[in-house]
Order: structure tokens, then sequence, then C-alpha cells
């Protein structure tokens, strides 16, 4: 049994319920992923399968990967990622997984990387105040003084610094599954997940339940 699948994010929308209230959903198009190899305890030393998500030109495909998607046609795929599973042989090289394995009421987890927003300073990365504004003030946006005297004469680790901000893996749980149409691939769950459109996102069946 697979619990978890690949997929991306196509935006946001309103989605109204049957009782007629309105909800922040997110549209996400899971799947089809293809089972593109199977790694077994004895072989590989655990026990799950490699899936292959999203298309890919085919020109962009070097010749060691084409040996190995020959089991599956040569079709080329966006990425290859794996998923653990009890017992491998109870797929088929080749076999597609589709988002019917998710149902309407479920909760499941989001993870993806969050919006990139570059290199930042103090005060967008941190919410710093930032210096004074008055008159001949020289420190508006800068971190102001880390240094620690002469003792013990260094910078100490994890202090608050400009630098790259986003871009991170965030997983977001529990989210409720309000909408499934395997027709179109597509699963719609209350609320945000991370990243804009097109982000790759990992989503699995919660421990919660239901």
């Amino acid at each position: 049994m697979v619990n978890r699948l690949f997929g991306k994010k196509l935006g946001m929308i309103s989605y109204f319920l049957e009782d007629g209230r309105g909800v922040p959903v997110t549209v996400l198009k899971v799947g089809p992923c293809v089972v593109t190899q199977k790694k077994t305890r004895k072989r590989e030393g655990y026990d799950a399968l490699q899936l292959g998500c999203g298309t890919k030109k085919d020109s962009r495909v070097n010749k060691p990967l084409k040996g190995h998607l020959k089991s599956v046609g040569g079709r080329a795929f966006a990425r290859l990622r794996e998923v653990r599973v009890d017992d491998p042989d109870d797929f088929e090289l080749g076999q597609e997984i589709k988002s019917d394995i998710f149902k309407i009421g479920e909760l499941v987890n989001v993870r993806g990387r969050s919006k990139g927003r570059g290199f930042s300073g103090v005060m967008k990365r941190w919410g710093f105040s930032g210096g004074k504004k008055t008159h001949g003030s020289r420190s508006h946006r800068i971190p102001g003084s880390i240094g620690c005297s002469a003792t013990p004469g260094k910078v100490q680790k994890g202090r608050k610094l400009p630098g790259r901000m986003g871009y991170q893996h965030v997983t977001i749980k529990n989210l409720k599954v309000v909408d499934v149409r395997p027709d179109m691939d597509l699963v719609l769950v209350k609320g945000a997940v991370p990243g804009g459109p097109d982000n790759l996102l990992e989503i699995w069946k919660s421990q919660a339940g239901v």
C-alpha cells in the first residue's frame, strides 16, 4: 500500500462546501506516478519503490538514465523519488499510482520548499526594528554590534545576521482533503501549502487519521 505521492501546486481557490460555507483550498496535481524501480531489503537493504513523476523532454535525458528507464519504455520523467512500502513485489514496473489513494475527509501532510526570498537583511529576515531614524544616524537597517569584547573574542554561533531567506523544506501537517478528482489527478486540500505554483510537493496520509 502506497500512502504518499508526489505532485505540484497549481494554486489556491475558494471552495464552497455543501452547507454553503466557503473555504480557502489549494489545488494539487498529484500523480500519476510511475513505478520505475523496485528496491528490496535483500539487494538494497530496504523496501521501497522509485517513482517517476512529471514529464521531461527526451533530449535532456542522458544515456545512463535512458538505460535505467528502459524497463518502463524509456519514458522521461522530470523527477525520480522514492517511497517506502511493505512489499515491493505487490507492484509492477510501469504501474501508475494515481491520486485516488486519497479520500475525501482524510488528513494529509504536505512537504515542499518555501518561496525563495534571496539574500535579505536582518530587518526583513528576522524582523529587527532597525536603528534610529534621526538626522545624522548611520545605522538605519544594519544589525548593529555583534562582538563579544575580549572574551571570548569571537562571534558566537547562531547570531541572527543577513543571509539567504526562504527556500527551505517546510511541512504543513493535518490538512483536510475536501475534494478528490481522479479523472483530472487533482486533490483539493483546505489551507495553504509551501511554495509557489508548480512547486514539487510530497503528499502523504497523516497518522492523525480523519
